[in-house]
């Protein structure tokens, strides 16, 4: 299936996840009791606005006896996984950190000054009525429902000539010009789209039926494969004709990526978003697995062209499983009505919520200067290791493997948390340097499998925890955002590291890349530590049932001036309020250690 997760194919971060459902009337992320109305953890209208040094949501109310029942949090079917659903409406799915060191963060109430129509959402139409943070059944729980089987059959065939298409397009373009740079063009130009209008097409996966979306985009990428297949054996194609296909795939990417991103939901509900996430991307690194290696024997055989045919052929495979999917059986989120300020609304939507910036910060910054393997990999092949086209497709084989392992661990998860987006980050990133200083082909080959495996744990938890975090009638443009980050940076990346690579050699390129990455990781740890007032744990002599890193609370000394009676400072008045509880004092700064602790 070629998608901008298909696009950019040769990275190992691919994949989608997600639903989280505001109330009508409530804020997205309150919990809601039985008879559906808010339940007691929402913030009640006297709350005091959030300290600066809080994120958006990490306030409690100021009522004592609100804030003497913190084991409200884990009341009796109400989950305590990020992205959880709560209460029998399945509105308010994201919770909250179980303990002190997990990085997950809350949905938040609505801020001052915040557009008003950002609250007022409809609950999934879809959502069961009691559904469970994570349903049991195994790792391929989510091919018992007959639509997502429809749907990854299809997958495991068109995916297969999606990586097919990518390595024999990168190849062309390699022969064709003997340029690192010019597959960076190639590649920067099919991303192009994303980056002006992928906002917009967020919007039309919010407006209209999400099958149909798929069906028109689908049949029009499959079209596209043929015209390609047919420029190559008539020997007529040029570079200038690649530039041009890889601009309109890229258009017809804008609206599909998140359209499909947003659809995996609808087929299989909440409860099993998260393992349907992980199963696409094992289905999509199958295919990598699979595509690679089968390209460069084609391409060596019988020409580059064949790969196109057979990645035009794979794509009826998608398209006879959309038409065969039962209506009646998929869960339609609710649409958005055409109205002004949609844009501003979702961008607004996302930046109110502390758990969609950070993991959208970080795919940012991997993704645009860590996952550029079109280039990367094509450079190291033909001039560092002078292999052929075959040696090429094998360096994509191995990582696909990693990746097919990483995504099938995933999917016996039944929880994500941001500080697994992070260490996956950190992780991707440090391996990508130690692979950078390969001495050889095998060994070089063989680092590419836990590169694979880094990244696609890193793109399965960032893309569930956005997707968990998500209302339903946002979800297409907080996706849209996401892939706008995600393969939106690729037209900066793809030229710069392929000059780089160019310039000063493919180590360095690939050095470059993830030195930036684990910079990231880095630099968002040490700022979600401090602002939830947490500290790093290494333990020397490991103990059973505790890691060996982690995060914790400050020790108590660190507050205990507050502890004594120490004044704390008061809170600055919130621009806009007009709450009066906003000119009171703030709570000793040890409750507001021991919330932020609890929120990061």
């Amino acid at each position: 299936m070629s998608s901008p997760t298909g696009a950019r194919a040769t990275n190992p971060l691919n994949s989608s996840p997600g639903a989280g459902a505001g109330a009508a009337g409530t804020a997205p992320g309150a919990a809601t009791g039985p008879t559906g109305g808010q339940a007691p953890l929402a913030p009640p209208p006297d709350a005091r606005p959030a300290d600066p040094a809080e994120p958006p949501g990490s306030q409690e109310p100021d009522d004592p006896a609100e804030r003497a029942r913190p084991a409200e949090r884990a009341r009796p079917g109400e989950p305590s996984e990020p992205g959880g659903p709560s209460g029998p409406s399945g509105r308010g799915e994201r919770g909250e950190a179980s303990d002190p060191g997990e990085l997950s963060d809350p949905g938040d109430p609505a801020e001052p000054g915040e557009h008003a129509t950002a609250r007022r959402y409809e609950p999934d139409a879809g959502a069961s009525p009691a559904k469970a943070p994570a349903r049991s059944g195994g790792t391929f729980r989510s091919l018992r429902i007959r639509n997502y089987r429809l749907f990854a059959t299809g997958q495991s065939v068109s995916n297969i000539g999606t990586w097919m298409q990518r390595i024999a397009q990168d190849w062309l373009v390699l022969s064709l010009t003997g340029s690192p740079t010019a597959v960076g063009i190639t590649t920067a130009l099919q991303f192009l789209p994303m980056l002006l209008f992928g906002l917009w097409g967020g919007v039309i996966a919010d407006r209209y039926p999400k099958r149909r979306i798929l069906l028109i985009t689908q049949a029009f990428m499959g079209l596209l494969a043929v015209l390609l297949a047919v420029l190559t054996f008539s020997d007529t194609v040029r570079v200038w004709h690649v530039y041009l296909i890889a601009l309109a795939l890229g258009m017809a990417t804008v609206v599909d990526n998140p359209t499909r991103q947003a659809f995996v939901v609808e087929m299989v509900g909440p409860a099993d978003l998260p393992n349907a996430v992980s199963l696409n991307s094992a289905n999509f690194q199958m295919g990598r697995l699979v595509g690679p290696a089968v390209a460069g024997v084609l391409i060596s055989a019988v020409g580059i062209g064949w790969a196109f045919t057979v990645n035009a052929v794979s794509f009826l495979a998608v398209l006879c499983g959309l038409l065969a999917m039962r209506a009646g059986e998929l869960r339609p989120s609710p649409r958005a009505a055409r109205s002004r300020g949609q844009l501003r609304e979702g961008l607004r939507y996302v930046a109110a919520r502390p758990e969609l910036v950070w993991p959208i910060v970080l795919v940012f910054f991997v993704g645009t200067f860590g996952l550029n393997f079109p280039v990367i990999l094509a450079a190291f092949a033909s001039e560092v290791f002078h292999t052929d086209a075959g040696g090429f497709g094998l360096l994509n084989t191995a990582m696909a493997a990693g990746s097919l392992l990483g995504a099938l661990l995933a999917a016996r998860r039944s929880t994500t948390r941001l500080r697994l987006v992070v260490g996956a980050a950190l992780v991707f990133g440090l391996i990508e340097m130690a692979a950078a200083a390969a001495p050889n082909y095998l060994v070089f080959a063989i680092m590419m499998i836990p590169t694979g495996l880094a990244g696609i744990t890193f793109n399965t938890a960032a893309n569930a925890t956005v997707q968990l975090g998500s209302d339903p009638v946002m979800r297409g443009r907080v996706m849209g955002l996401y892939m706008l980050v995600f393969l939106g940076g690729t037209p900066i990346g793809s030229p710069l590291v392929g000059w780089i690579s160019e310039r000063f050699g493919p180590r360095v390129g690939l050095l470059f890349g993830g030195l930036v990455a684990a910079l990231a990781a880095a630099v968002v740890a040490v700022l979600l530590a401090r602002i939830g007032n947490l500290r790093l744990r290494v333990e020397l002599r490991p103990r059973r049932g505790r890691p060996l890193v982690s995060l914790v609370p400050r020790a108590a000394a660190a507050v205990a001036p507050e502890v004594a009676g120490t004044p704390a400072a008061a809170d600055p008045v919130v621009p806009g309020s007009t709450d009066p509880a906003a000119h009171s004092t703030a709570e000793p700064a040890v409750d507001s250690t021991r919330r932020s602790a609890t929120r990061y």
